[in-house]
């Protein structure tokens, strides 16, 4: 019977990812380390096919990705390039799962077993129930989340500090001198819990412990958004001299809608965002930095660790996030709407 891929790096003395290099990426292997893979590999009949892998040794020298949102939004090419980057040089494919309900994460969980088609699970951004979790530690499958909620539930994870960040953008617009914030959030997900949740409710702690009344708006899923944002704003009994955004794909049109309707930034209205996306830069938005790229790559090297069968160093890592500052965000002057000055309360 032919060898599996664990037998063959236990006998090189590598791990399984060297293995997997000697065959798909050699030159990315030292010469002594490939030659004496192979010459093993060969003696003890293995092939790094994927079909016979995965049947003979339950590897598929595959990572199953889930994500939630559009492929090409910024944070999620951010953390595919990131993945890949690390992933792809170690011999592994990623495979993306588009999930957009708690029913479409079930489902995914349920039939994982019968598939045998993922070394491990990589979770960006939202949640996954406890009988999830545990259905991939029975079968031995690592689970990693990227930005992750419940962080603690995974094998290993990375994720911004959300509550920071949102803290953060609260003070600095609170020491400018506004009072009228509103917080500007997308539309969460019937089913699915995301972490940029906890930026809200972040945000409403900084109020509450300002004496200030919590403002949140929802974008609407349906239509196009911004001019709902805007809607909303303009219906409201003040025009707010600050708004906060849940990230930068909402504070950038913004930015563009509120000048179109005559109201300048920030003279008039600061806006924050939080991301430092592409464009954030260009547009002098004031932000709050997050960096997906090596999220994802750190997320990738752990991942390649549990695999491995090692545990790594600090698994739930924290990244910081930072205050970028630029021309959006200035002291509060008068009101837009009332011509009032925006003085604490």
């Amino acid at each position: 019977m032919a060898a599996t891929i664990h037998e063959v790096a236990k006998q090189a003395g590598v791990s399984i990812s060297t293995v997997s290099r000697s065959f798909t990426h050699p030159e990315l292997v030292s010469e002594k380390t490939k030659t004496t893979v192979l010459d093993i590999a060969n003696t003890m009949g293995f092939s790094i096919s994927r079909s016979a892998t995965a049947l003979k040794s339950g590897v598929s020298l595959r990572i199953a990705l889930l994500l939630s949102d559009r492929l090409g939004s910024w944070f999620n090419s951010a953390i595919l390039e990131g993945l890949n980057s690390v992933l792809h040089p170690a011999g592994y494919d990623i495979s993306i799962f588009q999930i957009d309900s708690s029913a479409e994460r079930k489902s995914f969980f349920e039939t994982l077993p019968t598939r045998r088609n993922a070394d491990a699970v990589i979770v960006a951004s939202f949640d996954v129930a406890d009988d999830e979790v545990e259905r991939l530690h029975s079968l031995d499958v690592p689970i990693i989340g990227i930005n992750s909620a419940t962080h603690n539930v995974y094998n290993a994870s990375v994720r911004i500090n959300d509550e920071l960040g949102a803290m953060l953008a609260f003070k600095h617009i609170y020491s400018l001198g506004h009072r009228d914030i509103v917080y500007v959030q997308t539309d969460p997900m019937n089913s699915l819990f995301f972490s940029v949740q906890q930026r809200k409710d972040a945000f409403i702690e900084c109020c509450k412990e300002s004496s200030l009344t919590p403002m949140v708006l929802t974008a609407s899923t349906s239509g196009d958004r911004i001019s709902d944002i805007l809607t909303q704003l303009f219906t409201l009994e003040n025009m707010p001299t600050a708004v906060i955004c849940q990230e930068d794909g909402l504070a950038i049109p913004l930015i563009f809608q509120l000048a179109r309707s005559g109201l300048r930034v920030p003279r008039d209205v600061s806006v924050i965002g939080f991301d430092d996306s592409i464009y954030a830069k260009d547009t002098g938005l004031t932000t709050i930095r997050q960096d997906p790229l090596n999220m994802a790559k750190t997320a990738a090297r752990m991942t390649l660790e549990l695999i491995d069968r090692e545990h790594p160093n600090n698994p739930q890592r924290i990244f910081e996030p930072q205050l970028m500052l630029r021309s959006s965000t200035d002291v509060a002057r008068a009101s837009a709407t009332t011509g009032l000055f925006s003085s604490p309360r």
